[in-house]
């Protein structure tokens, strides 16, 4: 019999609870062994619950319990989860997690320590929700050179983007309405503001690349900027706006950002609506490839949690592929101000100054309403695209890059 923990008993932590219970005769199967979940640690109590009798308080039970083999921790926030997972990966316990903001910030160090102490550290759950990709990129892609991955990472800020884009509707209106829908917290800073996607996209260039960045140091713009004019004229030229996670390597070295990007509708990224996420990845081998479905939710995330257990629990740790990371030297990360593409431009400027304007840019798609002039540039650096919009001289009223 394995014996299993759980740390954490909130949303994701009670659905990995009812997958193990519900589906406990399928994973049995798969694993050759039954499975049992011994501990489950919350500062709350639940009287009510079915796993009433596990609710432990004392996080040293687990840690001190030669028994406990295995521990999914889905705790959110970076202290305590991470004090834990050491503690845990020291004791000889794998450890599984769902927790981006531990995995982005101490990534490299916690596989590391896993490797140390022969056991695995797998966070499938941490990108994507239910969507498979991080067994992916460590598996099914391990023979190719991923080139770039470019995603839909945050269901809150894609709900807001795909409401403005269908309905007209503001940031502010959309916004209120995803906070009654309980698809935006209270406070919703870490969605709006790319701080969610951003923790998400370290990982996956992490996966990519084998290097990782702090993602307190990422180019990383948000949506609140994002206006229902910025939504209709991009559907007006054929486009859609998301929130787009990106990595690639400039010049050799790994770049991760996180902005509105402009899609066109011959990406598959542009039918991704609502709280779905949608994630390409491109590498030599394979072409492209996507992944898409529920970004989040109690039962996806759960199964992805659920996943990286009975992978663990159907192998012995030596005989799961784990990443190797290393933490990226400032000389092999890309400066932002390097990477190239096209940008959607929007500038007020009196309808004479159409001159002066495209004595600086080539102009494609160019929509002159007013006194606002919009266009589509040429691919260019983020630098040079900022040098002649200052040329130009007149105000920005907002630029997007297209992916």
């Amino acid at each position: 019999m394995i014996h299993v923990a759980l740390l954490g008993f909130g949303v994701v932590g009670s659905g990995t609870a009812e997958v193990l219970t519900q589906n406990k005769s399928i994973i049995e199967k798969k694993i050759g062994q039954e499975i049992n979940i011994k501990y489950i640690l919350d500062l709350r109590e639940f009287p009510d619950s079915p796993f009433a009798d596990r609710i432990v308080h004392d996080f040293n039970t687990i840690a001190n319990d030669p028994e406990v083999s295995v521990v999914a921790e889905m705790m959110g926030g970076s202290h305590p989860a991470y004090d834990f997972t050491v503690a845990c990966l020291k004791a000889g316990k794998s450890v599984v997690t769902s927790n981006k903001e531990v995995v982005a910030n101490f990534g490299t160090e916690l596989l590391a320590l896993a490797r140390q102490h022969g056991v695995s550290y797998l966070f499938e759950a941490s990108v994507g929700g239910g969507i498979p990709i991080i067994r992916p990129l460590r598996e099914d892609l391990a023979s190719n050179n991923v080139t770039a991955i470019s995603g839909i990472l945050n269901g809150t800020t894609n709900y807001i983007l795909t409401k403005m884009d269908v309905e007209g509707a503001s940031f502010a209106e959309v916004l209120k309405d995803a906070q009654q829908k309980g698809y935006a917290e209270a406070n919703p800073a870490a969605d709006v503001e790319g701080l969610d996607a951003a923790r998400k996209i370290v990982i996956l260039a992490a996966m990519a690349f084998g290097k990782r960045i702090d993602p307190n140091t990422i180019l990383c713009e948000g949506i609140t900027g994002i206006t229902s004019a910025d939504s209709e004229l991009a559907k007006e030229m054929g486009y859609t706006i998301k929130l787009i996670g990106y990595t690639t390597k400039v010049d050799g070295k790994i770049l991760a950002m996180v902005s509105p990007r402009l899609i066109p509708r011959d990406n598959p990224i542009y039918g991704v609506s609502y709280v779905n996420n949608g994630i390409l990845v491109n590498a030599d081998m394979v072409g492209q490839v996507m992944f898409y479905g529920p970004g989040a939710g109690k039962l996806p995330t759960a199964s992805a949690v659920t996943g990286d257990l009975v992978d663990i629990m159907a192998h012995t740790p030596a005989g799961i592929i784990s990443p190797v990371w290393t933490d990226a030297a400032p000389e092999e990360i890309a400066d932002p101000e390097d990477y190239a593409c096209r940008h959607l431009v929007v500038l007020n400027a009196p309808f004479e100054g159409g001159e002066q304007i495209a004595a600086q840019f080539t102009l494609h798609a160019l929509r002159v309403i007013g006194d606002r002039f919009s266009f589509i540039t040429d691919v260019m650096t983020e630098a040079e695209v900022k040098a002649r919009i200052a040329a130009v001289g007149y105000p920005l009223v907002s630029r997007i890059r297209v992916l």
